[in-house]
């Protein structure tokens, strides 16, 4: 099947939930579990563009080392720090409280910043075991295993090139060579939406659709970039997106940012920590 154009046209189709006039349990719970002592950033970029693509109430839960300046950083959030293990990210003790976590909101980012361990295959067999709306990233990934029967709530995958080999158990040049036809195959494997990354990305679904975006802006190719894009994700899921359409909004506006960048800023050089503040913008139309 050809892939679509990811553009404006293709997101008028696929409205975002309307934001009500009420308090902020009507826009939707996100926990973010993100960060370890080594990158604790990842968790701040995380949150803060959840919150910019609208979502109402934060949580963040993140290693015990961290958790304060995190919350001091992030004044709106919830903060839980959790058991750390000696490589700086979350030891098993952090499992049981996560996981409770996890069963009060409506939408999971986790992920971006969170040291792979033994601890991450557990935690991400429990998210996709949980009801929540869910996007995982980086560690989580490559713990994650082949699931063999579909969720209530498609996951949201956002691997980049190494994640998406390891998926697949393939080697990377395997992608080079096919980038949408291995983003297809590991759809279909997990079951769930996934992006392709890259100077050309691709949305595609276990069911063989696909959707091409060629904007953005070079200077996307950055640290923490892909945290942001997360969030993004998260943010539209906690406001009750589906999960295509929440993947399909946060690609383009996440590209549209950056090219908004690019023109005030240039077309490299300016910081992942700006994307967010261009996204309520580009909601409004």
């Amino acid at each position: 099947m050809k892939p679509e154009p990811l553009d404006r046209a293709t997101l008028h189709d696929r409205p975002l939930p309307p934001v009500r006039d009420d308090d902020k349990e009507s826009k939707g719970r996100i926990l973010v579990i993100a960060g370890s002592r080594q990158v604790p950033g990842a968790a701040l970029l995380t949150a803060s563009a959840a919150m910019r693509a609208g979502a109402g109430k934060l949580r963040i839960a993140t290693v015990d080392s961290i958790a304060v300046q995190l919350g001091i950083a992030m004044p709106e959030a919830m903060v839980i720090g959790v058991g750390e293990g000696g490589d700086g990210g979350f030891d098993e003790a952090a499992l049981d409280v996560l996981t409770k976590q996890v069963s009060d909101v409506d939408a999971v980012v986790a992920g971006p910043g969170v040291k792979a361990n033994d601890a991450c295959r557990v935690l991400a067999r429990a998210l996709i075991e949980s009801d929540a709306a869910l996007a995982l990233d980086v560690a989580l990934l490559k713990a994650l295993r082949p699931l063999h029967e579909e969720r209530a709530i498609t996951p949201v995958l956002l691997p980049d090139t190494d994640e998406l080999a390891a998926l697949l158990d393939c080697d990377e040049r395997e992608i080079a060579r096919d980038a949408l036809g291995c983003g297809l195959r590991a759809a279909e494997l997990y079951r769930s939406v996934l992006l392709v990354k890259g100077p050309t990305s691709h949305v595609v679904t276990p069911e063989g659709r696909a959707w091409t975006y060629n904007g953005g802006a070079p200077g996307l190719g950055v640290s923490g970039s892909g945290d942001v894009l997360a969030g993004i994700v998260g943010g539209l899921l906690a406001r009750g997106a589906e999960p295509l359409s929440a993947l399909l909004w946060s690609v383009w506006l996440h590209g549209q940012a950056g090219a908004k960048l690019a023109k005030k800023v240039g077309a490299v050089g300016f910081l992942a920590r700006e994307i967010a503040a261009e996204i309520p913008a580009l909601l409004l139309g």
